[in-house]
């Protein structure tokens, strides 16, 4: 029997599983580049206009270090793609990582790659359709995205190297956490060590973009880099796309090769005991829930934090970058009636964080269902434990967390847009209500992921689809010329307060009643359906 043996049935398994969310994350991705290059563009109509803009964007470090510089300011395409194709890389970069983690360490670790081993399968055959999954997603992306912005108007060879670009970061990390998967024992350190490898990536692109002389190397040491490298709607440099291309290729080779020298359940880097005091500090559901939850939740905090710091920065220069009146009315459909451009433009950003602070709030609500799927929700509910207060310990962090989130964003753009303007004490008063506005929003979401989990447990991941619904409705709803009343679905639409604005209490008492609402609804539907067996 060859080791490869069973790879198509495993692969045809994977995506049975898969064919609700991976549709959804890929058609996401497409609106998420699709709709913010018709925006660009519908604001951009002159050629002077956009070339301005996009050499005020490359002048500016702080923006060139989150978004990365144009290669190109005569190009249309360079104006339109420059924040999604480098946040759309991330993306699928995350994509990658949690479709090969999910269908390698984490079967195994649950027992079912043993399970299946006992059939006529390969040893090698359960990654090989993991990798071929993320690998066939990735490329799928990559190509719907590029026909999308040709059709659109974009020239071909510029739309063709935003897919790669894509591409590439979806390959390298394809192969980052294939290995990962055969140096770890569990689930969560394979997502340490492949989301600790993509912070690293950000970082050195971030500080090699915005440096000078012998730093700017540290970019073509990150896999996120080397997309950037191809130098898209400019030079079009393909030949770069052999970097990614190789590395991928070497450490799929790497990890074949650590597969074969570990037992089906282990890891080749052992775990480390934890420590003798864990016991005592967690006495409690609420305790166990944010030893489980505290290290998502603080890189979360460690990425607002200095989020806010760089949009305070960048939006004290703000105005040079934004010189067109569509560009000031665009912000103003996004970030309410500010009575300053900065102000404008620190409010659309409030409300892009909000969206991401939902997202880690269902991320954490939907750790009891791994918890459950494992069994260990089983044993925890074995001692006095209710259900109520299970359920109740993870919807408390991700309600929580996620305000956290907002406040410390709005406490780290005070610091450097306060410094600048007045005073730091003078900027937080100033922020508060655009900070505070979206929690009830933020809620509604976590609400609603708490409820799929207490009464479609098998249909948990739906809480994504319904996110990923209120973005597109919400954000690119006028895009699209949608129907007021179907805009209105997105809670999101519903709390943007501008900087210093006065806040109307009827949408965020009535946000925060629904929330309350699926929250209680959670509760009685958990505690009358069975546990799911591991």
């Amino acid at each position: 029997m060859s080791g490869f043996t069973g790879t198509g049935a495993l692969l045809r398994l994977a995506l049975r599983r898969d064919r609700v969310i991976l549709p959804v994350c890929i058609v996401l991705l497409v609106l998420l580049a699709g709709g913010s290059a018709q925006a660009a563009l519908a604001l951009y109509t002159t050629p002077a206009g956009l070339t301005a803009a996009a050499r005020a964007v490359n002048a500016s470090p702080s923006i060139v270090a989150m978004f990365g510089p144009i290669a190109d300011p005569t190009n249309p395409g360079s104006i339109a793609s420059f924040k999604t194709v480098s946040l759309g890389a991330i993306f699928v970069a995350l994509l990658a990582y949690s479709l090969v983690r999910r269908h390698t360490r984490t079967e195994e670790e649950a027992g079912r790659t043993e399970l299946v081993g006992a059939a006529v399968v390969g040893r090698r055959a359960p990654l090989t359709a993991a990798v071929l999954e993320a690998v066939g997603a990735c490329v799928l992306t990559s190509v719907v995205v590029a026909i999308y912005l040709v059709g659109l108007g974009l020239d071909v060879p510029g739309s063709v190297g935003y897919g790669l670009y894509w591409l590439s970061a979806g390959l390298a990390f394809t192969g980052i956490t294939a290995v990962a998967a055969q140096l770890t024992q569990t689930a969560r350190g394979a997502s340490a060590w492949a989301l600790g490898a993509l912070g690293v990536a950000y970082v050195l692109r971030a500080v090699g973009d915005s440096s000078q002389g012998a730093a700017t190397a540290l970019t073509w040491l990150s896999p996120l880099g080397w997309g950037e490298k191809l130098e898209i709607y400019g030079t079009n440099r393909f030949v770069v796309f052999l970097i990614p291309l190789a590395f991928a290729v070497g450490l799929l080779g790497m990890a074949y090769g650590l597969r074969e020298r570990r037992d089906l359940g282990a890891g080749l880097v052992s775990g480390r005991p934890g420590p003798r005091r864990a016991a005592a500090s967690l006495s409690s559901p609420l305790a166990l829930a944010w030893r489980l939850q505290r290290g998502a939740f603080l890189g979360w905090l460690v990425a607002y934090a200095l989020l806010g710091l760089v949009l305070g920065s960048v939006a004290l220069n703000v105005g040079d970058f934004v010189n067109d009146p569509k560009v000031e009315q665009m912000l103003r459909q996004l970030g309410g009636n500010a009575s300053s451009l900065s102000d404008l433009y620190l409010a659309a950003e409030i409300n892009f964080l909000a969206i991401g602070a939902a997202a880690y709030g269902i991320s954490a609500a939907l750790r009891l269902r791994s918890e459950e799927a494992e069994g260990h929700s089983e044993q925890v509910l074995a001692t006095s434990t209710s259900r109520p207060a299970l359920l109740g310990s993870h919807a408390l962090i991700a309600l929580v967390g996620s305000a956290v989130l907002l406040v410390v964003t709005g406490l780290g753009m005070a610091l450097t847009y306060g410094s600048a303007t007045g005073g730091v004490g003078a900027a937080i008063r100033h922020l508060t209500p655009s900070v505070l506005a979206p929690i009830p929003a933020v809620w509604v979401c976590v609400g609603l992921a708490l409820v799929a989990f207490g009464a479609l447990p098998r249909l948990v991941m739906l809480a994504w689809a319904v996110l990923a619904l209120f973005v597109v409705v919400g954000e690119f709803g006028s895009i699209f010329k949608l129907p007021q009343s179907v805009i209105d679905v997105s809670p999101f639409v519903h709390v943007s307060v501008a900087p210093g604005g006065s806040v109307s209490p009827t949408p965020l008492v009535a946000l925060l009643l629904i929330a309350a609402a699926l929250g209680i609804a959670a509760v009685g539907a958990f505690r009358r359906r069975d546990l799911a067996t591991p």
